[in-house]
């Protein structure tokens, strides 16, 4: 019987600690930048556009939320 192990190697120097710090920041202003576009692209519709989807206007910032973060 043969095994097979996976070894991950954590970044261990400053530069690829800040590698990571960058990569995340990056990632949180991608989704801050989806979750602006898809309110504004929500606030653009029509109060009857809203309503065919279910949506109250009151409720675009959570949709969005929803949408983009999953919480």
């Amino acid at each position: 019987m043969t095994y097979a192990n996976e070894i991950l190697s954590a970044p261990v120097g400053i530069a690829d600690r800040l590698a990571l710090r960058f990569a995340d920041w990056k990632e949180k202003m991608a989704q801050r930048a989806q979750y602006r576009e898809t309110v504004r692209e929500l606030s653009a519709l029509s109060d009857r556009e809203l309503s065919d989807l279910g949506l109250g206007r009151a409720s675009i910032r959570t949709v969005a939320r929803m949408a983009v973060y999953g919480n």
